[in-house]
Formats: structure tokens, C-alpha cells, sequence
């Protein structure tokens, strides 16, 4: 059984949005709350952060070099090493309460990325958006609590989506110009599973799915159905993807907000960076072709 090795202990408030960068050997993340960009490179064991200033919500490769970020309320270019954030498109600047959450670029090129109530209040208010390569945008789906895990097959024709609150994955199709239909309950978890997080794909279709407050990383079959579970040493457990030269390492972030002191004791490496050796193979990270 594979076991989840803790390779950097960060303490990451909210560790989220794993990225494998093939051209570094390296996995690059963002701490939501905590305004920074990390980079971990597995070959030396080399750490770097940048302190932005400002939450940044995700982080994907462009395919002419760069990133493209969400931000608290839009999508911007992101220069890491001049600290510069340039924002080109404010979508939900109008509400102080929403921000931006997970997002993933399919295989297209386009970014899928959604917003949710940073207070988690309960309200549905938050929205899954496509970024096309022009960086025009388009409202896709909404009334999520807390939207999670953009996550694509193989192919590219479905798209995993999920709802956190409501504990539930959902699955679409996608046609050829990027639309969405048949929304679907793809995996409903139970109280006992925590709630689903981030997500990937693996090389057979498989979808792996973090348990935030569940403790552990999760096999689903196409058909939706458990396959394995990876405990970790962790309850805020919050997304993953697949990395290393033959993309069969997972790498898996968690989170220390709402840990209480007692939580805290209990849960040292909370917040940390995890690698998890497994004998399947991952798809690799795309890149935002805007």
C-alpha cells in the first residue's frame, strides 16, 4: 500500500492548487489565505515562496510563458519573479464576499475556474466560468457553495465538478467548442468522508479526489465508483496531482485554518506538502493557451 510522505512542511494556511511544471520538475501551489506562491522541486529537495501580497487563487502555466492566476475577484497574468500580478478581467469585483477558488486548464488551452462565499456562509452563490484563449469569459454553471476541482477525463470530453457543502461531485460533458451539458451526481459523499476538494485525472480515467476534514486521498472508477483510499496524517486535506519524470507520483496540499489549538497538537505536519509513490501513471498539468 502506498503511504503519503510529507515533503515540506510549510504550515500552509490554505494549501491549494497543485500544478506539475514538466519543464522544471517541479509542483507549484498557491497558500490561498496566506497571499503566497510556493514551488517545491522534488529532484533536490529546493523550496522557493513568493509573498504576492494579495491572494492569488490558482496558478496555471500559459503556453507563451508565465502563469495565468485567479485572484480574489478576477483572472490576471502573473510574473513571479517581478512580483506582478496584471488583472484583465474584474468579474466579481461588484461582491466584497466572493472570491475565486480552484481552476484547471483543459486540454484545449481554455481555464475552467469558479468563485465561492469567502465567509462559507451557506449561501449558493458561487460560479464555475470558462477563460477562453482570447480571455473573454463565459458564465458556465452556478448556485455552488463552495465550487472545487475543475478536473477533466481523458479526451477531454467530461468535466468534474464539485460542490464542497453539498458533498457532492458532479460530472459533465464537454463538446469540442467548450460547452457544458448533462449535469450529473457523479460521487455524493457521506458525513463521514469530509467533503471533496480539489481533483485530477489519472492515465485510465480514474479520478483521485482530496477529502477536506476526511483524512485521505480517493480512487474513483469512471463509473464513480471507490477503488482505493490513501490515508493521510492530515484532516484538511485539499487537492492533488500527479507528478515526477513518469508523472506516478501524487502530490497532495492541506491546510491548517480552522485547526484548533488541540487539532494543531495532534496534526503537526498540517499545512504540508505530501508525495505519495504510486505504480499508476498521472495525466499531465495543461497549460492556459491565452
Amino acid at each position: 500500500m502506498a503511504e503519503a510522505k510529507c515533503v515540506w512542511d510549510l504550515g500552509a494556511t490554505l494549501g491549494e492548487g497543485p500544478i506539475w511544471d514538466a519543464a522544471e520538475g517541479a509542483v507549484y501551489f498557491v497558500d490561498i489565505k496566506g497571499d503566497s506562491v510556493h514551488r517545491y522541486i522534488p529532484q533536490t529537495g529546493a523550496t522557493q515562496t513568493w509573498r504576492m501580497g494579495q491572494k492569488i487563487c490558482s496558478v496555471t502555466r500559459r503556453a507563451q510563458g508565465g502563469f495565468v492566476a485567479t485572484t480574489r475577484h478576477g483572472f490576471a497574468l502573473l510574473d513571479l519573479d517581478a512580483r506582478e500580478v496584471d488583472i484583465f478581467a474584474d468579474i466579481e469585483f461588484g461582491n466584497p464576499e466572493i472570491r475565486f477558488n480552484d481552476a484547471k486548464a483543459d486540454a484545449q488551452g481554455r481555464l475552467w475556474a469558479g468563485t465561492m462565499d469567502d465567509s462559507e456562509s451557506g449561501e449558493k452563490s458561487g460560479v464555475l466560468y470558462s477563460l477562453d484563449v482570447n480571455h473573454s469569459w463565459r458564465v458556465m454553471d452556478g448556485g455552488y457553495g463552495v465550487t472545487n476541482g475543475p478536473a477533466f477525463g481523458i479526451g477531454g470530453k467530461t468535466m468534474y465538478h464539485t460542490d464542497s457543502p453539498a458533498r457532492t461531485v458532479y460530472a459533465f460533458d464537454v463538446d469540442a467548442a467548450g460547452d457544458i451539458s448533462n449535469k450529473r451526481v457523479f460521487i455524493k459523499f457521506g458525513d463521514d468522508d469530509g467533503y471533496p476538494d480539489g481533483m485530477t485525472v489519472d492515465a485510465q480515467g480514474y479520478l483521485w479526489v482530496a477529502h477536506y476534514r476526511g483524512w485521505r486521498v480517493s480512487r474513483f472508477s469512471p463509473d464513480g465508483q471507490l477503488d482505493r483510499a490513501i490515508a493521510l496524517p492530515v484532516a484538511q486535506v485539499t487537492s492533488c496531482v500527479f507528478g515526477g519524470p513518469e508523472l506516478n507520483t501524487l502530490y497532495v496540499t492541506s491546510a491548517t485554518q480552522t485547526l484548533n489549538a488541540e487539532e494543531l497538537r495532534d496534526q503537526p505536519l498540517a499545512g504540508g506538502l505530501f508525495e505519495i509513490p504510486l505504480g499508476i501513471q498521472g495525466l499531465p498539468s495543461a497549460t492556459f493557451a491565452g
